[in-house]
Formats: C-alpha cells, structure tokens, sequence
C-alpha cells in the first residue's frame, strides 16, 4: 500500500484510501455517498442537514443507526472529563467564529454548553429536542466516519486497508503503516512515529484551526473557553471513533483516568512543552 488508491474532498477535509489493489467505481461511489449520507445527518456546516433543524425547530428526530455508539460515547466522555466534552459546545463555537459560515471573526463572549437533560431527552437512536438547540459532534465524529468508510470497503470484500480522513485513520491487514506526529506549530518536523497495525490513530493540536488570539477549535464546554494547557494529542485505539473521541478527552481530563475507562494508549503535548505518553504506544518519540 505505497500510495492511495483514491484521494478526494469531502466534509471539509482531504481524504485518502490505500488498498492492497485496484479501488472500483462502484467500491469509491459506496464510499462517497456513505460519506455524503452522514453529512446530511451530522454537518453544522450546512443548512438541510438533520443538525441544522435541530437548530431551528423543537421536536422528535429520528436518528440513523450510527447515533447510538457515537452519543454512548460521548456520554462516556462526558462523564471522564467532568462535562469538559460535550456536542453541545457548537453553540459557544459559533460565537466564537467557527460558525456555518467560517467567518472567523468573534459574535460574541464564550458560553458554557446547556446541560444535556435540560435541552434533549434521548431513547436509543431518537432524540427529543425541547429547544433548538446546535449540536457539534466533531469530537468523535469524523473518526467514526472513518470507520463506517472502513466498513463500506469490507462489505465490498476489502480486507487490507488504510482510510485516511485528514490525519484521522484505521488500518486493517498487511504490514504496519508508519505515521509521523508532527510537530506543533511546525508541519517541517516530527515528534515521533507510530506502527499502526490493525488499530486506528486520531489527532488533534490547537494549531490545526486557530483563527486568533487563543481562538481555536478545541473549547471546554463548561466554560465556553478554547483550552490552554494541551497543545496537542494522538491516541490509538480499536476503532477510530473512539480514538478521535478520546483525543479531545486528554486535552481536559488527566490520563490515567481516561485509561482506566478505555483501551487506548496516547500521546499528550502540553503547552510548556512537556510530553507525556503510554509506554505501551506503538511506536517512538523523539522528542
């Protein structure tokens, strides 16, 4: 698997499939409309999506089958980082000035998220909106669209793989692929490398949308604030879902917790400069 066998644009970021083969039509056309489907559901960024009108409108929503691991999950965050993690941070994003838009420019203070019980009830894969109210799900979102791209390839009889969602991956079969942790605030160096073998890496670093002084995309929900203690995380897990769920968690919550609650190892950068890891990860730091 030395280059990708596919390489597009979708939910704003550039992704790259890599396959022990040729990648069909009709594999690729699967693959971009189970993307386009979860877009529809999930996007703050556009205004027919499912997300959207929860915005607009109070009332019952009927969600797809992936809501239920992906709200279990962020319940669990939640509850491991003392509400620090929550999908209802989009609206404090917003006035910040990562809104549909990408304006960019403040609208407003921060805001600290509504508790969950107070705006939506849930049973399962529905939920029941009491007020309109903007969800974000882009702390574990992506990651789990990565895995439901990896199921897609499987359901066409693809067995090794690497889906590559802007830094976001899983790999499955074949030889381990090796992935540098970039450096913060420098794309020219690395920190370290991981061999990720049958498993799934996400990272997030508060470079990676910043847009002004101590404005960036990673924000704590009880305050509305963007964090400033942790600059940047990589965790590796079974599934991409939770590794890029877990990436948010350990810039708020301490890290033996977070193992203590899944099975993960990471990597933590923190704003001083200091670096703390598993010494399980699969892989090396070189810093």
């Amino acid at each position: 698997m030395r280059r990708p066998e596919a390489s597009f644009d979708a939910i704003g970021t550039r992704w790259s499939v890599h396959v022990d083969g040729p990648l069909d039509v009709v594999t690729l056309a699967r693959v971009r409309s189970r993307i386009a489907s979860y877009d529809a559901v999930w996007s703050r960024f556009r205004d027919d999506s499912v997300v959207a009108r929860m915005s607009r409108e109070a009332g019952t929503y009927r969600l797809p089958a992936e809501a239920g691991p992906l709200l279990d999950l962020y319940a669990a965050l939640g509850r491991c980082t003392d509400g620090a993690v929550s999908p209802l941070v989009a609206r404090s994003l917003v006035r910040l000035g990562y809104d549909a838009g990408y304006t960019l420019r403040p609208a407003g203070g921060p805001e600290p998220a509504p508790a969950w019980d107070d705006v939506l009830g849930r049973d399962g894969t529905t939920l029941v909106v009491r007020e309109p109210v903007l969800l974000d799900v882009g702390a574990a979102g992506k990651g789990q669209l990565v895995d439901l791209v990896a199921a897609e390839l499987r359901d066409c009889g693809i067995e090794q793989y690497v889906v590559d969602a802007g830094g976001d991956l899983v790999h499955r079969g074949g030889a381990a692929f090796r992935v540098a942790l970039q450096q913060p605030g420098d794309p020219t160096r690395a920190i370290g490398v991981v061999e990720l073998d049958d498993a799934a890496l996400c990272g997030s670093a508060v470079d990676r949308r910043a847009w002004g002084d101590g404005l960036h995309h990673v924000v704590d929900a009880r305050t509305g604030l963007p964090t400033r203690d942790v600059v940047a995380t990589w965790v590796v897990a079974g599934t991409a879902m939770v590794a890029d769920g877990l990436s948010t968690a350990h810039f708020f919550a301490d890290p033996d917790r977070l193992e203590a609650a899944f099975d993960h190892t990471y990597v933590r950068v923190q704003a001083d400069g200091g670096v703390r890891y598993s010494l399980g990860l699969p892989g090396d730091l070189f810093a």
